[in-house]
């Protein structure tokens, strides 16, 4: 399946908020993204609740984490390599409608718990910490060429796409534990390859060619 960032017209529709290293810098208790994420420094971002923060094109170097409220969509890159950056202190999504994160750096991991929406991606990046994503529903959901240090964990993401769940071409210094997803993990239309894992592949995702 053909991912389009959910960024354009959903973004446009919001206030657009953009803000520099300084005035990041200058607030402690973080930036609220509801619009146009803007290349630069931040203390921490935080996305409330049903609001878009659309960094698609940004390079951004976070402090204090990324937290994703509830209805939220948190966009950082793209598939095509633009933006990305570094993420200190983890990514948590707590029922977000998407989350997309490509071609970045997180240090202390990458937490996605429930959420509904269109489609959630985490694809090209390098994720100190482990990776969860668990209890998410919607139409598609990729885990994609990422090279993680730490324990995955993709369990009970439902999800209405036959080709969904592409859990591939990870590098994963940790186990790998797959439980209760529909469709069941593969390969998809991503033609990509069986996911390097140095502990266990555990339940759906210790078939071969994951």
């Amino acid at each position: 399946m053909r991912r389009v960032a959910l960024g354009g017209s959903l973004a446009a529709a919001v206030t657009i908020v953009a803000v520099g290293a300084s005035s990041a810098a200058a607030a402690p208790e973080g930036f609220a993204c509801t619009g146009t994420l803007e290349s630069g420094s931040y203390n921490k971002i935080t996305v409330p609740a049903g609001a878009t923060c659309d960094g698609t094109n940004a390079t951004v170097t976070v402090r204090g984490g990324v937290t994703v409220g509830a209805g939220a969509t948190f966009i950082l890159g793209s598939e095509e390599g633009t933006g990305g950056g570094t993420i200190s202190g983890g990514l948590d999504a707590n029922d977000p409608a998407s989350v997309q994160l490509h071609f970045a750096l997180v240090n202390g991991g990458v937490t996605i718990i429930g959420g509904n929406g269109f489609f959630s991606t985490v694809e090209d990046n390098v994720i100190n910490g482990g990776a969860t994503i668990d209890g998410y529903t919607g139409f598609w959901l990729g885990f994609i060429r990422n090279a993680v240090h730490g324990s995955v964990n993709l369990s009970n993401n439902t999800l209405d796409d036959p080709d969904a769940n592409e859990f591939v071409t990870n590098t994963i210094r940790g186990n790998l534990l797959c439980h209760n997803n529909v469709p069941a993990p593969q390969v998809g239309d991503s033609g990509g390859s069986p996911n390097d894992v140095s502990g266990q592949k555990v339940d759906q995702c210790a078939v071969p060619g994951l």
